[in-house]
């Protein structure tokens, strides 16, 4: 049972860390790619997210209930990896020398390039949440206990974090002004995410079990929508609906972030700055995923929600490196704690054997609802920022700290509900049973 334990928890370090390698190089850096390479407006990166978001969300739904009809996550899982894997690799072709080769007509390389960019980020996007988001989570809801949900949780929830630096370790050798730099990028992320995926074959023990009452496909795909489901799962679907929101929060600066460091703030040498950030953060949400275990959902939520907005306070208010750090920080905690804080609950109030089910819809709170709505907001609070003008005549945009204050008044809005669950709670709990008689 001890070793059973183990190469769970191997497994889950492993496929997590690796997914969200692939998932940061997607959801950060594919719009500093589009950016520098292909000189990306908000609107394209703003475009991008969302598609991806849609992506994700049919992709998960149709493959989520696919894996409880067959009945085993292990195939999805390794199958997924390794073409995940080889989408990423396609990305090193897409180059100006290579579209300048095939569209020598083309009015606009660059256009073009954003355009083929979008389609692959959509392309990847399907086998990365077949993988990651459908049956990984999947996997992930069964084969942990509930005493235990908040640490696995929090494992699973520092690994952004964890990737984040991995990923910024290793471009740091890097000038990402250079399309011969992203080709190298590209090969060793989809190198390493197919090898995960064959190295699953033999790592990965199935627990999903095939019934009778999961096997029908099209109902399963729609089960999470049903009034009646909705009935008797009151409280998953406001805990999706809270974690939808603080969603829209983080995709409002997200996808601007590294932008915002490198050009705003003109921080060359961010990663430098940003990686003893990362690592105290991740450090930090590994311990905080077990605050859940020990005081539930309303007394680890709200400390997480004050994190992040402090976080989000300093980074509107300064610019100068210190103050930059301890916001970063203070934003990275939050924002990971959330995550573990908000996951935890929801596979919590997930029903039982029906894990595969709730993954779209978790999905649709977790990325699409987030991935339409956030970036719009950032993209609209940018719709005035500064410009340059490029070398070749072409201008970019330069984002501002206005960004910050959005997500942070989105914040207020969740912290103010949880806040008020939290009051109703504690009514309840002082509120005496019909049978107690009040002198």
């Amino acid at each position: 049972m001890k070793n059973n334990k183990t190469k769970f928890y191997i497994v889950l370090v492993i496929f997590s860390l690796i997914g969200q390698v692939a998932w940061v190089v997607e959801n950060m850096y594919f719009n500093v790619f589009i950016y520098k390479m292909f000189k990306a407006s908000p609107t394209d990166i703003s475009l991008m997210v969302s598609l991806s978001a849609v992506t994700a969300t049919v992709t998960t739904l149709l493959i989520g209930a696919l894996s409880d009809k067959v009945g085993k996550r292990k195939i999805f899982i390794c199958g997924g990896y390794i073409t995940w894997g080889v989408s990423i690799l396609a990305f090193s072709l897409i180059r100006l020398d290579v579209i300048d080769a095939l569209f020598p007509m083309a009015v606009s390389a660059s256009a073009i390039g954003v355009t083929l960019v979008i389609i692959m980020d959509c392309v990847m996007t399907f086998f990365g949440s077949s993988a990651n988001d459908a049956c990984f989570n999947a996997w992930l809801t069964e084969s942990v206990s509930t005493e235990e949900r908040g640490k696995a949780e929090g494992i699973n929830s520092m690994m952004p974090l964890v990737a984040i630096l991995v990923v910024f370790g290793g471009f740091l050798s890097f000038d990402l002004n250079f399309s011969s730099s992203w080709t190298i990028i590209f090969i060793i992320i989809g190198v390493v995410v197919t090898l995960i995926g064959i190295l699953g074959i033999f790592l990965i023990d199935d627990v999903a079990v095939k019934t009778e009452e999961n096997s029908n496909y099209f109902k399963n795909i729609l089960y999470g929508f049903k009034p009646s489901v909705i009935k008797e799962n009151k409280e998953l679907y406001l805990y999706l609906i809270l974690f939808a929101i603080f969603g829209i929060s983080i995709q409002i600066f997200m996808p601007y972030l590294i932008i915002y460091y490198e050009e705003s703030l003109q921080m060359k040498d961010y990663v430098l700055v940003m990686a003893p950030a990362i690592v105290l953060a991740s450090v930090f949400t590994f311990f905080y995923g077990r605050v859940y275990d020990k005081v539930g959902f309303n007394n680890s939520a709200i400390p997480a929600m004050l994190i992040l907005m402090a976080g989000y306070v300093l980074l509107f208010c300064f610019t100068h490196v210190v103050p930059v750090f301890i916001g970063s920080l203070l934003m990275m905690c939050g924002y990971l704690a959330g995550m573990a804080v908000f996951g935890s609950i929801v596979r919590d109030k997930i029903p039982q054997n029906k894990a595969g089910m709730f993954q779209g819809l978790r999905i649709i709170c977790q990325v699409l609802i987030p991935g339409l709505i956030g970036p719009w907001i950032g993209s609209l609070v940018l719709m005035n920022a500064d410009t340059i003008v490029n070398d070749d005549g072409t201008t970019s945009f330069i984002p501002n700290a206005n960004i910050y204050l959005a997500a942070l008044c989105v914040a207020v809005v969740v912290l103010a509900i949880i806040l008020y669950l939290a009051l109703i709670k504690k009514k309840k709990e002082t509120k005496p049973s019909a049978d107690e008689t009040i002198y």
